[in-house]
């Protein structure tokens, strides 16, 4: 019973490695239409998210550069 679990574990996740993108080259563009962001102004965003990584400045894991101590 075991194994059997671990095979079709293994085989699906294995099978998914192998799908092709659901998003066609051409279909891409719609995707970078600005009315698809999370955020409704993304000035405002891009200022609160460098507030936070300053203030949070051991966690680091935005791909923001520098640290909290000022340094670039």
């Amino acid at each position: 019973m075991r194994n059997t679990l671990c095979l079709i574990l293994f085989s699906l996740t294995f099978s998914a490695c192998g799908l092709t993108p659901w998003v066609e080259p051409f279909e891409r563009g719609r995707l970078a239409d600005p009315i698809m962001s999370f955020s409704r102004d993304p000035i405002s965003e891009t200022y609160m998210r460098h507030v936070f990584e300053v203030r949070e400045a051991a966690r680091g894991a935005v791909a923001g550069a520098g640290g909290g101590c000022g340094c670039n």
